[in-house]
């Protein structure tokens, strides 16, 4: 699968409102729990998926177990977990998500046969890509070196 160009990128981010973050975790140093966390700062609703944490609270909503007990408005689904673990993910976001658009794998998560079935049902596909990284970007939240304004802090 191609690396979507800028301008999809950009687009899927722009219209995307609630996000759907499977396997976030409630470590506030793990990678999930911090994009989970930048993109509620960004102004997206962040609804967390996690079957080992369901019914706890995150970034102001509930942990649901499934996919299957998210609200019909999540738009996209960012993937944090294996490859191979993907595809009934997919099926599970297809079969109960009516206003899906985006399935989002996280960096180092890719599964063309997953990919494919989504987008069969005209779904957006990103793999091995960070929607964080990509929004920051995107949108000129990223200077040269990578870093933000040149203030490194290690608060959250």
């Amino acid at each position: 699968m191609t690396r979507p160009d800028d301008a999809t990128l950009k687009k899927i981010l722009q219209r995307t409102k609630t996000v759907a973050v499977v396997g976030v975790s409630l470590n506030p140093v793990r990678p999930s729990y911090f994009v989970a966390r930048y993109m509620k700062l960004k102004g997206f609703r962040v609804i967390p998926v996690n079957p080992g944490h369901a019914g706890a609270e995150l970034l102001g909503e509930t942990v649901r177990a499934t996919l299957a007990e998210c609200p019909p408005e999540v738009d996209m689904v960012d993937i944090f977990r294996r490859s191979e673990h993907v595809p009934p993910i997919v099926e599970e976001a297809l079969a109960h998500l009516p206003n899906l658009r985006t399935i989002w794998m996280q960096i180092g998560v890719q599964n063309p046969q997953a990919a494919a079935q989504a987008q069969a049902r005209g779904v957006d596909v990103v793999q091995n890509l960070c929607p964080k990284m990509e929004y920051q970007r995107l949108f000129g939240e990223l200077r040269m070196g990578g870093i933000n304004t040149g203030i490194l802090s290690s608060r959250l």
